[in-house]
């Protein structure tokens, strides 16, 4: 499984990318919205995990361009919101899990696991 993780407080969370790496799934590390979306056009992604704030957009912002286009991608994303205001600002965007400020190697593998009981269900990329 290829998988993008978009913005840099995301990239330096070592251990949560050291998990997903350790389950076979290989990471691309970009730092802004714009490298995200621009790798991901050029196809063979299976999953979108984006920061909270990328500096060029917020990672639900980045969610909502990329959907539009592929709406097919599995994405997870950084966000402090509460979970009713999380539901409220992602709702019609089908996010696969929302993420803590500072994830962990138990969301990676959480997210992950969740990741490979879709694919087994023929959903997805």
């Amino acid at each position: 499984m290829r998988t993008i993780v978009a913005g840099t407080a995301l990239a330096a969370a070592s251990a949560f990318i050291e998990t997903i790496k350790a389950n076979s799934v290989r990471v691309l590390s970009l730092d802004t919205a714009g490298e995200a979306i621009a790798a991901l056009s050029a196809g063979g992604f299976d999953l979108l995990v984006a920061a909270e704030d990328l500096g060029d957009m917020s990672g639900l912002e980045l969610i909502e361009a990329v959907v539009k286009s592929s709406p097919m991608l599995n994405c997870a994303v950084v966000s402090s919101l509460s979970p009713e205001d999380y539901h409220e600002a992602s709702e019609g965007l089908g996010i696969l899990m929302q993420l803590p400020p500072d994830p962990g190697p138990e969301e990676a593998v959480a997210l992950v696991n969740h990741l490979k009981k879709i694919r087994s269900f023929g959903v997805g990329p």
